[in-house]
């Protein structure tokens, strides 16, 4: 027997004249312990301690506008005879492959313009970018978004997954494949493993293109469960494109970058930062 059940409320401040919802929140944090960790590598790969906060000046921002303006071109549809909503970002649809887009164009000027390497700082990020996916996908829960098809109950009870997910799951009289967690739980195994290849010297570029090819891999099947894809041309769905290029490309580059030598420098090789870093706490 199926109780009525209540979803969890997705505004999690209301004070009338502000209303703050747990997307924002959710997402925000992911930013925050994402930059926390970076930081933490970047100081101890010798570089300065205000690096990726500047970054994330920048980064965030047009992040957040690339991701909801992707996510806006592919429902064109809606959006052009609802243009009021396009603005609405509380409530959802901000595209990650968008958002990505946005801060790896911003990453590459800003490396450019720093004399930074731009995959000395992918590398270094690699991680963080995906903690940051893994905890936002946990936004698109509280707004009962980016979910699968319908699925019996028994089917998430037999996934031995927390009661409050199966509820949440609950929308319009039906559950439905919790593709938000599926999602999140590969990005935090990528994670683990990426944090465990900083103790292995790959080449450098190699770990950011390693995320790349994780994340995209994982993304392509759990793509093929949900009910709300981005389309393309109303027969592919979008992310499933960008996952395979995405996949590609990075071999692509792998392959290129180690055969043209422009990937000599490895993760751990002692670099200039380094030096000055370790001469200055000698003296």
């Amino acid at each position: 027997m199926i109780f009525q059940i209540q979803p969890l409320n997705p505004v999690a401040i209301d004070l009338g004249f502000l209303t703050v919802y747990w997307y924002g929140l959710i997402i925000g944090f992911g930013a925050f312990l994402g930059y926390i960790i970076a930081n933490r590598e970047a100081v101890r790969r010798g570089l300065p301690n205000d690096l990726f906060a500047d970054i994330l000046l920048w980064a965030i921002p047009i992040a957040i506008l690339s991701s909801r303006l992707y996510y806006v071109l592919f429902k064109w549809d809606y959006y052009s005879q609802n243009p009021g909503q396009i603005f609405a970002i509380w409530e959802g649809g901000l595209a990650i492959h968008g958002g990505l887009i946005g801060a790896l164009i911003t990453g590459y000027i800003f490396a450019k313009k720093r004399g930074v390497s731009f995959w000395k700082l992918a590398d270094i990020a690699a991680p963080s970018i995906l903690l940051g996916q893994a905890i936002g996908r946990w936004g698109n829960f509280m707004n009962q978004e980016a979910h699968g098809g319908p699925v019996d109950p028994g089917f998430l009870q037999n996934l031995f997954i927390p009661q409050f997910i199966i509820d949440q799951m609950y929308i319009n009289g039906q559950h439905y494949h919790p593709t938000f967690l599926y999602e999140s739980l590969w990005s935090l195994l990528g994670v683990a493993l990426l944090i465990y290849l900083r103790r292995v010297n790959l080449r450098r570029g190699q770990m950011f293109l390693f995320y790349v090819i994780w994340y995209s891999f994982g993304r392509f099947f759990i793509e093929g469960l949900r009910t709300d894809s981005l389309m393309m041309f109303d027969l592919l769905r979008t992310a499933q494109v960008v996952s395979l290029v995405s996949i590609i490309a990075a071999v692509v580059l792998i392959i290129y970058r180690n055969k043209m030598g422009l990937a000599d420098i490895r993760y751990l090789d002692a670099e200039p930062e380094q030096k000055k870093a370790k001469k200055k706490k000698s003296k």
